[in-house]
């Protein structure tokens, strides 16, 4: 008989858990509210443009991924809102690129301090509007005013010889991180001297931006955030003349129209998408070292952009590779982000929470079954029994971890990025198998290999199209002056981090060739390797 795998039903806890006291999302919202009375009212968010806080738009029903009670959402615009809110955005470049250096630099540190004093109620939010575990949503917070303190301390050398762009950044970002990569790029472009509009992610982090691009244009920062879905939006965000770059952060499909919509101008852009970041496994025996990555590739249920959803293992090595990553799969940790058996306990540390949505959910579940319907081979599927939750309450935004051997050719798990914590595993006999295993999403952003012998592993890694690439360790978006971008279908446009971040958002010399892949060329930074841990990337002829 087929096990019934569907069923919301919630774990057998040994004590009752209970929302903790002072987290709920009514006292979230409030003490938003109160930091920010102007960016909030009756309970809903408003739009910030032209200086001003506006109450314009629709607000979407929303409803948090964490247990599906009803919480503030976006308020959309109409798309002449906003042109307007470019336009007026285009007014206030004008006067910001003018504004000296060091009174730039203050008025961002300013704001920065903001944020930081405002760290937990920011976390608090993104919990409850994303699903982010208590650490890895303070964690977020933390790498946005780190990374943007960085900036301010190092700016100096990174706008020599340059000058702002001849209008303001528009960004358009999924979700996912909206404090430590969108935020980040916010204070980022304008610590440049570029004025910055922001799109609020349809699906999250409404209640979460709209504070923190409070406190900080209550420092006198030339900030714009309007709400509204891409395609009613994206005439005025990326085809409007004002803007002077644009900034997207998203997967293909939407990051395909966005590249068709610059095609036919010459306006600037950083356009990072999604691919199926890979971990080869060859000729390799630290087993205990695999299995801890293997257990923290779960963070947050893999929903980020340098997960590693895929792995690709040397047949002969199967039954090790198994015994090592069966176990730590198996210890991943999963439930209600917020819930306590005391009220006194801290939150727990837990590996990931919901999903972002119950659609996304059952929409990755489906595939799952279909995959092993197809053939497939499940080599681990938990049940929502094994997660921790509050009696009764709604689960239908989560999904257990499971890991699936050689999803079929049909399957969508075969060849894209599921971004849920879904694991597949495919086995090789050559080295020419294995390269194209994991090169099978024409480009990724990372990519990382197993392998005992540092000589065989170079030469492998610099076969595989990913931007970075760890050999026995993972690799990651990287904060401050390491470098990222992609390779592939992954990027279009400058890339980013350190100077590269800086140099997207102003101009240089002319004549300058940044960084990036583009319709004419492609020029990849140099990499060092970091502890034996990673392997340069060849740089390309540019094509």
């Amino acid at each position: 008989m087929t096990k019934d795998r569907t069923k919301d039903r919630t774990k057998a806890t040994p004590t009752t858990l209970r929302l903790k006291p002072g987290t709920a999302w009514d006292d979230a919202l409030g003490r938003a509210e109160v930091a920010a009375p102007e960016a909030f009212t009756g309970r809903r968010a408003l739009n910030l443009h032209g200086g001003r806080w506006h109450r314009d738009g629709t607000p979407a029903p929303a409803t948090s991924p964490v247990d599906g009670r009803p919480i503030t959402g976006p308020p959309a615009v109409d798309p002449g809102t906003a042109r307007g809110a470019v336009r007026a955005a285009l007014d206030q470049h004008r006067a910001w690129r003018n504004v000296p250096l060091a009174e730039r630099a203050a008025m961002v540190s300013a704001a920065i301090d903001e944020l930081a004093h405002h760290r937990d109620l920011l976390a608090l939010l993104l919990v409850w509007e994303i699903g982010k575990p208590w650490r890895l949503a303070r964690a977020d917070v933390d790498r946005c005013v780190d990374g943007a303190r960085w900036y301010v301390a190092e700016i100096g050398g990174m706008v020599e010889g340059r000058a702002p762009l001849p209008g303001p950044v528009s960004n358009i970002a999924s979700w996912n991180y909206p404090m430590s990569v969108l935020m980040h790029a916010l204070l980022v472009q304008v610590l440049a001297g570029n004025a910055a509009v922001a799109k609020t992610p349809t699906d999250g982090g409404t209640s979460c931006l709209t504070l923190a691009c409070a406190l900080a244009a209550r420092h006198g920062l030339p900030l714009t955030l309007v709400s509204g879905s891409g395609s009613a939006l994206s005439p005025a965000l990326v085809g409007d003349p004002a803007v002077g770059c644009v900034n997207f952060v998203g997967g293909r499909g939407a990051g395909g129209r966005v590249a068709a919509a610059l095609a036919a101008t010459r306006t600037r852009h950083i356009l990072e998408q999604e691919g199926l970041n890979c971990w080869g496994v060859w000729e390799f025996g630290d087993w205990d070292l695999l299995a801890a990555h293997a257990r923290k590739a779960f963070e947050y249920g893999k929903q980020r952009c340098t997960a590693y959803p895929r792995y690709v293992v040397q047949r002969d090595l199967f039954d090790d590779f198994l015994a090592a990553y069966l176990p730590a799969v198996r210890s991943v940790s999963f439930g209600h982000p917020l819930a306590v058996a005391d009220p006194g306990d801290d939150l727990p540390e837990l590996d990931f929470g919901p999903l972002i949505d119950d659609a996304k959910a059952k929409d990755l579940g489906d595939e799952v079954a279909d995959a092993v319907a197809r053939g497939g081979v499940p080599l681990h599927r938990a049940t929502l029994a094994d997660g921790r939750f509050i009696e009764g309450q709604d689960t239908s935004a989560y999904l257990p971890p499971a890991a699936i051997l050689s999803p079929p050719p049909s399957s969508p798990l075969h060849h894209r990025e599921p971004f849920g914590p879904v694991d597949t595993v495919v086995l090789v006999d050559t080295e020419a198998e294995l390269l194209a295993a994991m090169n099978a999403s024409n480009g990724a952003l990372v990519a990382s290999l197993a392998c005992d012998d540092q000589a065989t592993a170079t030469r492998l890694a610099a076969q595989l199209q990913a931007f970075k690439v760890g050999i026995n360790a993972p690799r990651s978006r990287g904060d401050r002056a390491e470098p990222f971008g992609g390779r592939g279908a992954s990027w279009h446009g400058a890339f980013v981090g350190g100077e590269l971040l800086v140099h997207a958002v102003t101009q240089g010399p002319p004549g300058e060739r940044l960084f990036g892949t583009f319709a004419d060329y492609a020029r990849y930074p140099a990499t060092r390797p970091t502890a034996a841990a990673t392997t340069p990337v060849p740089t390309p002829v540019p094509r």
